[in-house]
Order: C-alpha cells, then structure tokens, then sequence
C-alpha cells in the first residue's frame, strides 16, 4: 500500500462521507446484457421521498437503447403508474430494497437489433404519490456494460461537495481484478490489486479536486474520472445596486444572477459554461441579508445561448425562478419542429430538471407598434382564447392567420389561457411551472412578440391568463423548500404554503402575505408587460390571496376580507405603475361588498352569467340584470360579462341535450338553436359594459366542456365557418359588436334594461341615435310593448323593414326565438339577417307593423306571385300577379300577430317578416 500525504490539505484517516450517497447499486456492478443483475434501492437516500414508508414499493422502469432520443426516452416501461401491476420490491430490512432480473432484453420484452444502454426506473408507492428518486428529483439510471474491463469510482460521485474538516471516501470498482493506481489533482494517493480499492481521506483546504482512477488487468487499462470540492467559506457582498433577482445582463459577456433563498448554506451555479461541473468559481455570494445569493459571470460569448442551473445545499437543483425560458428534458422533445426550430440542446447526461436558457447580447424584436392606443374598458369584447384548442397547429404563427376573422367579429381584445411554462405540452395552463417563462410548446418568443405586434396593428389587446394562487411541485419556489416524504413544502418556504388555505386550491398555495412572494409577482408582471407588451392580465382565483384560513368553509372563504383586499389592490397598482393603461382583471367571485370594493378602485371583474344565458337559449326564464355593473352597486363599467368561458358548459350543447319545446317549435333544433344563440349575444351585449366570448362561441360549438374530459384536448372546428347557420351566428354577433364599438349609446350614460322574464328589453339613449333592443327567449309567441323613445320612423337594423311609431307604447309581437334592434336613424350594413332565418334582401314595406293595407315595392324585378304565411306556415293570402313591381296586399281581415311574405320573382323568392 502506497499513501502520499496530499499536498492541498487532504490526509489519511477511517471514516467516509459522501454528501450524494448511491440511491441504488447492483449486482454485478458493472452488469452485462448477459448478466443476471439484482438491484438495491436504499429509501433512505436520494430524494427520500420513500424514508421510513413501511408499505409495499413498485419499481416504476424501463430502459434506454439506441434508439431513444434522450434520457426522457424511456422504452418499454413496465407496469402503469398508479396502479399495481408494475414490478415488485422485496424488503430486505434497514429500509433497502431489491429487484432481481434474471434477463434484462427478456424482462424488458427488448427486441432483437436494439441494444439497451441503461435501465431507467424510479420507485414507488401503488398510487405514486410518493416515489424515490435521485437526490435532485431526476430519474435513476444504471450502464449496462460491454464483456471486458470497466471501472469506476463509486465514491465519490461526480459533482460531490464537502466541508473542509468533513471526510471523503475514494473507492474505485472494476469489473474484472487488477491493478488500482488513484490519484488527486494529478498525485498518486493509492495503489493497490484486485476489484475494489478504498482510501479515505480528510478535507482541510477548500477548492476543487479531480480523482483519476487507471486500472490494468495486463491486457488492457481502464480509466476514470471524477470531480468534486470542498467548499469554500460563503463570502458575504452586497447584491449590486440596480440588479434584479434573475439573470441580470451586464454586457455582451457578463451577467450577474441573483436568488432568493433564506436559510439555505450554500448554492453553486452549474451550466454550459463550466460543463456542469461544481466549481468554486461559480460559488455564489451571499448579501447581507442571510438570504439573497448572487454572482457575476465574466467571459462568456456574444450571441451564444447557455444553458444553468442553481445547485443549492448540494441535493437541490433548479432553474431560476425568473428564467424567460427553460428547457424541459421530458417534454421539449415532443415539440413540433415547425414551431420552435432549432431548440438549444439538453445536457443529457450531465444534468437533470429544468434548467434556464440564456442568450448574450440577444437581438431585440423591432416592434412595429410603439405606441399602442388599447380599447377602453367600457368598449371590450374580450375573446377567450386556447391555443391547442383553436388552431390544429397549436401554434402563434397559426393563430396570425385567425386575426382577420377575429377583426371582422368585433373582437378588440384576444384573452390567453396561460402562456408561460407549465407541466407537460398539452394543458389548460392552470399547472405552472415557471411564472415567466414563455411555453416553448405555442413557439418562440419571436412568434409570440409577432402575434402581439400583429394584435396590436388591428388595435386588439392581448389580455394573459396568469396564475399567482398556487404553483405546481415543479415550480423552483417549491423545490426549493421541499419535504419528499409529505410531498409539499415545508413550513420553512417563504413562498409558499405547506397546506391550502382554502378548499378551492390546486397545487401549492403561494403565500401572498410573504414579501418573497410580492416581490417574485410584481417582477414577472413586469417581465411581461415590458419584454412583450401585453396589455393586462386575467388573475386566475383571485380570491385565493389571501393567508386567512378558511379551509372547510367556502362561504366563509367567500366574505369580504380586508388583507386580500390589500394585497390585490397593491397587485393592481404595481401593474399601472408599469402601463397605466393596463387591464386588471380577477376571476374572484367573492360576496359584493368586496367586490365593489375593489371595482372602485380600478380592478375589472369576470363576470359568469353561463347558467343564466343557457337557460335563456334553452327557453326557460332567466335574468341578466347581473351583467349590469350599475346593479352591483359599482361606480363604473368593470364586469366583463359572458355566457361562455373556457370553466363552464357551451350553450350550444345545453339546447341540443335540454331545450325547451313546444310543439314543433324546438330549442334542441339546432338550427333552432343556432337562431337562439344570436338570440342571446344580441341582447346580452346590448347591455352596458364590456363582454367576453369563448372561442368558436360565435359559430355554435357544440361539444360538451367534457368531451375528452374536461381538461382535455377539444375538436378544432374551422369548417363550423362553411355552414351558413353557424356562419349567421358570427355575423350577429359581428354585427352586434360593430354596433357596441360606433355608437356612443352603448356606453350606456342614459339606459333602461328590462332583463328579467322571457321577453328582454334594452332601452339605449343618446343625443345622436336610439336604440331599443329586444327578444322573445320563450317558446311561443309573445307580444311586448316597444316603449320607443320618441314617435316616428323607427328601422330594424337587421332585417332593414321599418315602422311608423304614432304610439310609443305600441306592442309587437314577437315569434319564439325571435328578437330585433331598433334605431331611430337607418344604419346601414352590409350584412341582412333575419331573427328566423329569413332575408328580406329586395323589398319596401310601408307600412310595417300593417293595417288595413301594404305597400310593396320591389327595388329590382317583378313580382310574379305572393303568398303570406302565419307562423304555423299556413298560407293565409295567396295571389297570383302579373309581372308587377309594386302592389298592395289588403290586410285589414288578419288577425294581430306575425307573418311572412313570400315573393316570388323570375330569380327566386324573396321573404320578409310582417308585424301587424
């Protein structure tokens, strides 16, 4: 035996120390194909997410072979998460486990032609909420070796870190005996024969180390290599004035980065830069705060784009919490090619998580909209919008495509479910991961600063769905204070809350009391106003920020609260402190007295009327007063009412499956149905305030919010567009909100609504034009009193017929499903529609309602017969003309109510509807 003292402070003595202990370890230690392997899982080591469980584990595995893309690239996966039917460990005491695999190819079903290089697995409990993984969270992995000779170190293991006075153990392995010569930093420390040599060593100087390892059996030699520090002493520094928490870019070449991580002992930064090895280089200061760690990176490449990530306390590992981009190794690969080109590379192989994706002295976007005016709140029609759900290409480059249609329905504003870095690729987006960190899953930020760019050029705000109640186990805020074994944070984090404090959470419940956490929202609100000039946010579960308790009773959750008052009312002042402009917009639902609360101080309120507009589409009595701000009590316009939301049932599919019906007259029919969905939106958005629509909402989608359950993918029906029922709901509505967005009525300064009961009035008026709007949402006829504003000449905008008003309080009738828009000045509009499908595309009418008589007229042609029909379709009048262009019908013999002229000419048949 052969022991050097080493030079750097390193001696001999008995006791090891390795701060990443071996979660599993085999038998063979360097298994073959051919070998009979038998692998030991210690619970106690990595994650120890499974310490001290008593119940039966399952091994969670696969393996990786030629033919796998990365290391995400499990194949043939034994067993089904969650479930029972995956291999079984045996206990063999002291917390440690085994599982024996007689044939890897033959246990594997590993095909003939495809050669395995590692078995993947992980373990776990049968429901898989607890699970043993390596020490940073990542999946574990075992060689599988060629015949002949290998050999390793076992300990240390690569990237192990120690304190100066702690011990550290060398053993080195090989496949078959030999001769083990280990060195250090380039010095031999020990040699000796055989298969396994172990030397101990004290550490007494801080810095980095590299043990080399070359074993020879005659033959042939076999090396290893593996690095390791002591660590430093923590070197206390400000944080630099005027820096951020994140990647702060200092110049083409430098970048300082700062973390917050109170009670933490020591954090390293691992990436492209050093070839994620722990190096004392990259040893981050502490401030002096005890709680913000920071460093400065010097001599990195213009133009080049790096991959980190923080090691803290040696066993976590996580992105920056701030990043702009990470990269996913189990889901970017996945990826269409065509939406994000060239992705940066993952380090396979020398890392694992989630890691921040950096660019030097990066390009900026040349924005062709500087200055963007965006639509005042009172003038929204706010458009709900899913990526995955509305373009087949999940993509922004394809949603370009969608804006024209967009601008031609009205809509002034586009509502993004989340964007930023959630789990998996195909989501909702309620899931986050990282709260500034663009989905590379919808495309670059290129493509995405394009689509606003372009959003605004047609003066179209882009509204973000953003996420701040809760944050998913991924998320770095969690990672960072994590018990494995409850699987939640720990009482510890400054972010977040070990337990909900109300029964409507998911995921983790941000702590939104904590400064951390103030600070962590205000900073990525501004990343994403500034860095892509988004024009508001939507905040998800608004009522969730809060720290009072309410857990088991929602209604209590549900009072006013004073602290989550505050706290929002900060939110909505951080946010018009970068854009005054901005939309602040909260899914809240809390009683009123909170909510006109804070709608008079500025913030914009969802506002669900889903249960309301399907019961009225379906027939059956409804109310919308509760779209109108000014029945809330609220000082201004700030509810942005809807009937359809990415959380509630379609309306269409509530008439198909529940609609009213009397007699032949069916709110199932979906034409019927569809008559009645423009029904709904052109009330509902007569009434003052701005509005929102879910998309394809404007061409009757009709499949349930739980088709392919309720999260899950939905069909993408563009070719809804061709069917000309579904195609006259996009033009009232687009008629509607053309309408909404002229005229100053709409505004809503002098207003009469009568919401309630089947037949719905809105009174507009103004100086310039009136307005009266009205709908029969029963199934019968009805008649209702007009109450116009002034006697005159009063023209239905739809249909273009006109009336002569001598008495203000005159009635009309109305067919079911029928509804109309009355002004006191002709509008013109290119588009004729007709409440019960019907075109009057080429006729006068004086007068209408009617008589004892009516003039006709047709404006082009001549007439070769009529006939009149009741609303039962029965012909009621019928004459036969010759080749007339004008002529009158004698009516003073009908009773009240509705029918419709049918003319006939030598290039078809005109129809309209007369009232008298």
């Amino acid at each position: 035996m052969n022991i050097k003292s080493y030079p750097l402070g390193i001696i001999g003595v008995l006791m090891c120390f390795t701060t990443y202990a071996q979660v599993v370890s085999t038998t063979p230690s360097f298994p073959t194909i051919t070998d009979a392997i038998t692998i030991t899982f210690d619970a106690a080591e990595g994650n120890g997410g499974l310490a001290g469980f008593t119940g039966t584990l399952y091994a969670h595995t696969g393996v990786i072979t030629n033919l796998s893309t990365s290391n995400s690239d499990w194949k043939y996966v034994q067993g089904t998460w969650g479930t029972a039917n995956a291999p079984l460990m045996t206990s063999i005491g002291g917390g440690k486990y085994i599982l024996s695999i007689p044939d890897i190819k033959a246990f594997y079903s590993v095909p003939a032609g495809e050669d395995v290089e590692k078995i993947a697995i992980l373990f776990r409990n049968e429901a898989g909420d607890k699970s043993g993984r390596a020490s940073d969270g990542g999946d574990i992995f075992i060689d599988i070796f060629q015949p002949g000779l290998f050999a390793s170190f076992t300990k240390p293991i690569v990237n192990s870190m120690y304190s100066v006075g702690e011990t550290i153990e060398l053993v080195s392995e090989s496949s078959v005996a030999g001769t083990h010569i280990q060195s250090l930093n380039g010095a031999s420390v020990k040699t000796g024969s055989g298969n396994v040599l172990t030397h101990t060593l004290t550490a007494t100087t801080a810095g980095n180390f590299t043990a080399t390892l070359s074993v020879s059996d005659g033959m042939s030699t076999a090396t290893d290599t593996v690095s390791f520090v002591v660590n430093p002493a923590v070197n206390t520094a400000n944080f630099p004035a005027g820096n951020k928490l994140g990647i702060n870019y200092n110049s083409a070449t430098s970048i300082t980065l700062g973390l917050y991580a109170p009670f933490k002992e020591y954090v390293y930064v691992l990436g492209d830069f050093n070839d994620w090895t722990v190096n004392t280089d990259f040893y981050m200061n502490r401030d002096q705060d005890n709680a913000t760690w920071w460093i400065t990176i010097n001599g990195l490449e213009p133009g080049k784009k790096y991959a980190f990530q923080y090691l803290v306390d040696g066993n976590i590992k996580i992105a920056d919490p701030f990043s702009a981009l990470v990269l996913d190794p189990g889901n970017d690969r996945a990826i269409d090619a065509s939406t994000y080109p060239n992705p940066h590379p993952y380090p396979d192989g020398k890392t694992t998580g989630y890691a921040t994706l950096l660019e030097m002295d990066k390009p900026l976007y040349s924005w062709e909209v500087t200055d963007f005016d965006a639509p005042e709140e009172n003038e929204l029609i706010v458009y709900e919008l899913l990526v995955r759900d509305f373009v087949s290409a999940h993509n922004y480059e394809t949603v370009l495509d969608s804006l024209d249609y967009l601008e031609k329905l009205g809509v002034n504003a586009i509502e993004l479910m989340p964007v930023n870095e959630f789990e998996g690729n195909e989501s909702w987006g309620y899931n986050p991961s990282y709260h500034s960190a663009l989905d590379k899953y919808y495309g670059t930020p290129e493509s995405f600063k394009k689509l606003v760019d372009e959003c605004h050029k047609r003066g179209i705000a882009v509204i973000l769905d953003v996420v701040y109640n809760h944050a998913f186990s991924q998320n770095p805020l969690c990672q960072l204070y994590w018990d494995a074994t409850a699987f939640k944070p720990t009482a510890q984090s400054p972010y977040v809350n070990p337990d909900a404090k109300h029964d409507f959470n998911v995921g983790y419940d941000l702590n939104h009391e904590s400064p951390a956490i103030r600070q962590y929202v205000k900073q990525t609100m501004e990343w994403w106003l500034t860095e892509y000039k988004i024009d508001g946010f939507r905040f998800d579960l608004s009522k969730g920020f809060t720290q009072k308790n309410t857990l088991g009773n929602v209604g209590a959750w549900g009072q006013y609260d004073g602290s989550r008052v505050n706290n929002i009312k900060r939110i909505y002042s951080e946010v018009k402190a970068v854009n005054p402009n901005a939309y602040v917009i909260l899914e809240h639902f809390a009683e009123n007295t909170e909510e006109k609360d804070l709608a008079n101080y500025g913030c914009m309120f969802w506002g669900n009327l889903n249960k309301e507009g399907t019961e009225a589409a379906m027939g059956y009595n409804s109310n919308f007063s509760g779209a109108y701000h000014k029945n809330k009590g609220w000082n201004n316009p700030k509810n942005i009412a809807f009937v359809e939301s990415h959380d509630e049932e379609r309306m269409m599919y509530k008439s198909l499956q529940f609609g009213n019906t009397n007699g032949d007259y069916s709110a199932k029919d979906i034409d019927i149905a569809l008559d009645r969905n423009e029904l709904v939106w052109v009330v509902f958005s007569a009434i003052p305030g701005p509005k929102m629509i879910w998309q394809f909402q404007e061409l009757g989608y009709d499949y349930s919010i739980d088709f392919n359950g309720r999260v899950g993918n939905k069909p993408i029906k563009w070719d809804y567009y061709n069917a000309s029922n579904r195609k006259d709901v996009y033009k009232v509505m687009a008629e509607m909100n053309k309408l909404k967005a002229t005229y100053d009525a709409f505004d809503g300064a002098d207003v009469s609504l009568d919401l309630g009961g089947k037949g719905k009035r809105v009174h507009l008026t103004n100086a310039d034009q009136n307005f009266v709007i009205m709908g029969n949402f029963d199934v019968t006829s009805i008649d209702m009193v007009a109450d116009f504003q002034s006697a005159g000449m009063w023209y239905e905008y739809f249909s273009g017929d006109s009336i002569s008003v001598t008495d203000i309080k005159m009635e009309l009738s109305f067919a079911a499903g029928e509804y109309s828009v009355w002004t006191d000045k002709r509008i013109k509009t290119e588009q004729r529609v007709s409440s019960v499908d019907e075109y009057n595309v080429g006729l006068s009418i004086y007068p209408n309602p009617i008589q004892n008589e009516v003039y006709i007229s047709l404006r082009e042609g001549m007439a070769t017969r009529f006939t009149l029909l009741n609303t039962n379709g029965q012909s009621v009048l019928a004459q036969d003309l010759t080749n007339s262009k004008d002529f009158v019908i004698a009516t003073g013999a009908l009773s009240r109510g509705i029918y419709y002229l049918q003319v006939y000419t030598a290039a078809g048949r005109i129809t309209t509807k007369l009232v008298k």
